[in-house]
């Protein structure tokens, strides 16, 4: 049996009371490879084990297969391998995060593996800095910005362009 666990659900009670202003964002954090990221909560759909997954031939090297999510095909991608890095392994802490993106104005639903799901960060939009330049793992486009948290950086990645327009569509046909 798969366990769920909704996004607000693993914020808890207490978020219910906070108001979110224009001054900060809500990022849900994750560990890729012993490396901390994190992504905006707004795309977020829920947070799911990883389990079984049906292996579908013939699509992108990071396209681990497809699972079903309440009744929906939903692709799942290894976001290291997406990254020019190797596969992820997965553990007992290994879990799937479920984002809905937009691809020529339609919302489709991916699954990305992660190696462990860390908390959920309000981080003020003047602890925003701009992606960097250079020196980055991975493609800087990939790089929403840099997130200050304790004096050290968190990766902020911009979910809508980690998979480019043409990827978005083979995985559209992988739904239908």
């Amino acid at each position: 049996m798969t366990q769920s666990l909704t996004l607000a659900e693993s914020r808890g009670q207490e978020d219910k009371d906070v108001d979110i202003t224009q001054e900060q964002q809500q990022f849900l954090t994750f560990v890729l490879r012993e490396e901390l990221f994190a992504i905006n909560i707004r795309p977020i759909k829920e947070i799911i084990e990883y389990g079984q997954l049906t292996v579908v031939p013939m699509v992108p090297e990071f396209v681990r297969g497809v699972i079903n999510v309440r009744g929906n095909v939903v692709p799942i991608i290894d976001l290291a391998v997406r990254f020019g890095w190797p596969t992820t392994k997965v553990t007992k802490r290994s879990c799937i995060v479920i984002v809905e993106v937009e691809s020529e104005g339609e919302r489709i639903e991916i699954g990305v593996v992660v190696d462990a799901v860390s908390e959920v960060l309000d981080i003020p939009l003047t602890d925003i800095e701009p992606a960097p330049s250079f020196g980055a793992r991975l493609r800087t486009d990939f790089i929403e910005g840099m997130g200050k948290v304790n004096d050290e950086f968190i990766v902020l990645l911009n979910v809508g362009r980690v998979l480019s327009v043409e990827e978005l569509s083979s995985l559209e046909a992988l739904q239908e």
